[in-house]
């Protein structure tokens, strides 16, 4: 079972626990920098692992040592628990 939407001062509370995060509509997004190429693939490698484990999976564009990540929790039509929890993990990942 996904958990429901957040309202909107949920949002406003969990987005001040995430550092470097910013919120777009219905998604939060984070671009992560990495010294080398394969540096960001072995954190996008172990972020895989998270979300599998999670059952919640970011949207990743990689263009060399950026990654930019996007969360949402599409079947609630907006922002959840899990996404906040994996944007957390993504940050102790990094």
């Amino acid at each position: 079972m996904r958990p429901s939407r957040l309202g909107e001062g949920e949002i406003e509370y969990a987005m001040s626990s995430i550092k470097g995060w910013s919120r777009a509509g219905n998604a939060i997004t984070k671009t992560f920098e990495f010294v080398a190429f394969l540096d960001g693939i072995a954190w996008v490698d172990n972020v895989a692992k998270a979300a599998e484990r999670m059952n919640h999976h970011p949207d990743l564009d990689i263009r060399y040592s950026k990654i930019t990540a996007t969360l949402s929790t599409h079947d609630a039509g907006g922002l959840t628990k899990f996404d906040f929890d994996l944007a957390a993990e993504m940050d102790s990942l990094a």
